[in-house]
């Protein structure tokens, strides 16, 4: 196989995942692509649900993280998430947060933080890094979404 074939592959995967809800209880959870810190993988994800605070329409922006222990050993895992309007706005953290995964285990999307906004034509950005004890700080993982789609 070609390595355009691959890259096709590989990028109906990426939007399949993206347009996955992954809990039916809260809005529609977007994730980004997976990064990695030795043995341990991650995904930030976003969720925007509109409401309405007296006459003004607002977008509560959820930042989320999965992550996946693919070692033989248990880890702690710490991560951060930050967001941002993509036109031109700095990153502002989130949250951060610190969980267990065991060995060959997973963390579904866990909450890390989240910010309410005015609605506004724009689209927002979280993105999410991890790290296993004492390994490098993963790279980011991204997740976009238009703030106040319908």
């Amino acid at each position: 196989m070609s390595a355009r074939g691959i890259g096709a592959i590989l990028s109906v995967a990426a939007l399949t995942a993206l347009a996955s809800p992954t809990n039916a209880h809260a809005a529609a959870i977007a994730c980004g692509g997976g990064v990695s810190t030795g043995r341990v993988a991650v995904n930030g994800c976003i969720s925007a649900q509109r409401g309405k605070e007296g006459r003004v329409y607002v977008r509560e922006i959820t930042a989320y993280v999965k992550a996946r222990n693919t070692g033989p050993r248990a880890a702690n895992i710490s991560y951060e998430a930050f967001f941002r309007v993509v036109s031109g706005g700095h990153w502002v953290k989130l949250g951060s947060g610190r969980t267990y995964v065991p060995a060959g285990g997973t963390v579904e999307a866990t909450e890390v933080g989240s910010s309410t906004r005015p609605c506004g034509p724009v689209k927002v950005e979280i993105r999410v890094h991890a790290r296993a004890d004492r390994a490098d700080w993963s790279g980011w993982s991204t997740a976009a979404t238009a703030q106040c789609q319908t």
